[in-house]
Parts: C-alpha cells; sequence; structure tokens
C-alpha cells in the first residue's frame, strides 16, 4: 500500500473512524451526487449550494471499454452553435458526492460543460466496507491509472456528443483527482489546462500506479496550476519542490515551462472542502478565482 496515499487519506477521513460503524457515520454517500462524505460530523454550516438558477443536471451514463460509466453533468441551459467549454471534474477517494456536484453546478453558472465521472464504479461501494484500510485496499487500490485515464477520455469524448467543445477541454481535480489532472495533462492530448487541488505528485509505485506526474513531467501536453496548502500534512512541500524542479528541466516542453503553482502559508489538506472543517475561506475563494482565470488564460473558456 502507498504509503503516501495512507497519509493523504487520513487527512480526508475522521482519524477516529475505524471501525465500520463510525466508518460508515463519517462516510456514507446515499447515492451519485446526494448527500456529503463528512470527514467530521456534522457538515460545516458554511458548506456551498449551488443553485440550479439557468443550468441543467442530470446523471447520464457512457461506455468505457464494455462498462457504462455513471457521471453527473452540469451544463448551461442554452448551448451556443460553437459548444461549451468542457471540464472535467475529477472527485476525492469517496467519489461523486454533493461537494463534487456542487463544484460541477459552479462551473455550469460560468458556461461550461462540466463531467464528474464515477471513477469507482467498478471497484465497488465505500459503503459496504468498514474500515479505511479496507476502503483503500478494496476501492482506491483496485481503481487503475490506465482506467481512470481511460474514463476521463470517454467523458470527453461523451462531451462532443453532447454539446461540448472537444477543442476547449479543462481538468480539475480535488486530492485523489488533483493527481488525476496532473496526469490527464500530461497523457491526454485533447486537454487543453488542468487545476489540480492538493494532488499528490510522487508516491510508492504499485501495478495500478506504476507512475506518479514527477514521472511525466517532461511530457506534458497540457499546462497545470497547482493549488496546495503548506499546512498540508500528507503532500509535503519537498514533493511540491520536486516537481517544480521537474517540470523546471523540462525545458523544450512548453506547458511544463508554463505549469506553475499557488502554496498557501496556512491551508492545510482540503483547505477547499466547504463541507468540511479543514475548509479555508481565503484560499478557497482565491484559488477558485485562479482556477477560473487559468483556464480563460489557456484558452478553455
Amino acid at each position: 500500500m502507498d504509503k503516501n496515499l495512507i497519509k493523504e487519506a487520513q487527512s480526508l477521513i475522521n482519524p477516529s473512524a475505524t471501525n465500520r460503524r463510525d466508518f460508515l457515520k463519517s462516510a456514507a454517500v446515499t447515492s451519485m451526487g446526494v448527500g456529503y462524505v463528512a470527514a467530521a460530523e456534522p457538515v460545516m454550516a458554511q458548506a456551498i449550494k449551488t443553485d440550479f438558477e439557468g443550468i441543467a443536471a442530470q446523471d447520464v451514463e457512457f461506455t468505457v471499454q464494455g462498462f457504462s460509466v455513471p457521471a453527473y453533468v452540469a451544463r448551461p441551459k442554452t448551448t451556443p452553435k460553437n459548444g461549451l467549454p468542457v471540464v472535467i471534474v475529477a472527485s476525492e477517494i469517496f467519489g461523486v458526492h454533493e461537494y463534487i456536484a456542487d463544484v460541477a453546478r459552479r462551473f455550469a453558472k460560468q458556461g461550461y460543460l462540466a463531467i464528474a465521472p464515477e471513477f469507482f464504479a467498478r471497484a465497488g461501494d465505500p459503503n459496504t466496507l468498514g474500515t479505511m484500510a479496507e476502503i483503500l485496499k478494496e476501492i482506491v487500490g483496485k481503481t487503475s491509472d490506465d482506467q481512470v485515464l481511460a474514463d476521463v477520455q470517454g467523458a470527453i469524448d461523451w462531451a462532443a456528443k453532447n454539446g461540448g467543445d472537444v477543442k476547449r477541454v479543462g481538468i480539475t481535480g480535488f486530492c485523489w483527482g488533483g493527481r488525476v489532472t496532473w496526469l490527464s495533462s500530461a497523457k491526454l492530448p485533447q486537454v487543453r489546462a488542468g487545476v489540480a487541488w492538493y494532488g499528490r505528485l510522487v508516491g510508492d509505485k504499485t501495478p495500478n500506479s506504476p507512475s506518479h506526474p514527477i514521472d511525466h513531467a517532461a511530457e506534458m501536453k497540457a499546462p497545470v496550476l497547482g493549488l496546495y496548502g503548506a499546512a498540508d500534512t500528507g503532500i509535503s512541500l519537498e514533493s511540491v519542490e520536486l516537481m517544480k524542479q521537474a517540470l523546471a528541466a523540462a525545458k523544450n516542453n512548453k506547458a511544463a515551462q508554463a505549469s506553475t503553482f499557488e502554496v498557501y502559508p496556512d491551508a492545510p489538506h482540503a483547505f477547499h472542502a466547504d463541507y468540511r472543517a479543514t475548509y479555508r475561506e481565503g484560499p478557497a475563494k482565491d484559488g477558485w478565482a485562479k482556477c477560473l482565470a487559468w483556464f480563460k488564460q489557456q484558452g478553455v473558456v
């Protein structure tokens, strides 16, 4: 088991949730996009609720390698003739719950076709597992990077047939999804820009995760804005510095050279997660503004 992944997950889950009852109490999801996976109870009062005025949202499915991948989609009610800019929203390790769905609606309000795939659908339901170790082993550990990247491509292909302009594709993700953002920006040619929120950059190599973002710095196909917290106990500033050095060393790669970081001095892991006690309003709002500006700067919107 990747020790860095365990540390990241520990920052997502209530440390006291070690038995089945406590884990389910802190991590239950009723269905895709409904209910919160709360790291602490109750869900924080500051949790943002984005309304549906001017936008539409629905659950969809698209087929990848014979499997129907569920996804939550939010979009403006009106689609222009040239299509909508597309943003893939990559979730935390708990999949598509209310927080991720709300982020998708926030992008829809900004004019995007936002797609949040349920990457863990093949592996199983975390609600059936009792401990953090089980969810890491049985859900996250059985979800391969190749499968996730195929699902991201599947979401892009679905967008192409449903009003999306796939010449304007961005991806953003949170913790586990932040790592997915880096990998997608390195490996998928249609991705134009990425915004990675506290995504893991280094780690142990496993059959399902044979490499990490730092290994692909010289292969970047799209520039990434990395948003990190200096008080993150799961992702070290040392790893951020190593990634910066790897990107800087890729002299002939324009996307690598254009990638950049914003590190918030006092922000912990998951500082954007407004439903949790880790939320930090200042860095979260600043990071969101920088995310939107980055996508605009890189021609996504």
